[in-house]
């Protein structure tokens, strides 16, 4: 059983990665910011500016032109940041 639990959680590691990168537009409203960042290899991603979903909670004190250390993970096709700091 122990094997098993240890195979479940190194799957949902795959999907979370943490990054640096530079706030370039936050939509508290909306729920999303959008991080110029390098290649994230856990998440599959190249380089590039993209728009994550974030909770709006997340965002005081976040704004364009930051750089910001976050970690974000694959939900149902979206990216969603889940922790982000300065």
């Amino acid at each position: 059983m122990l094997a098993l639990t240890s195979f479940y959680s190194v799957g949902v590691v795959a999907q979370e990665a943490s990054a640096s990168g530079e706030v370039r537009r936050v939509d508290a409203a909306a729920g999303k910011i959008t991080i110029k960042h390098g290649a994230i290899s856990d998440l599959q991603l190249p380089a590039m500016t993209l728009v994550y979903r974030i909770d709006p909670a997340l965002l005081k004190d976040i704004a364009p032109g930051d750089k910001v250390k976050f970690t974000a993970r694959r939900e149902n096709g979206d990216y969603v940041v889940i922790q982000i700091s300065k």
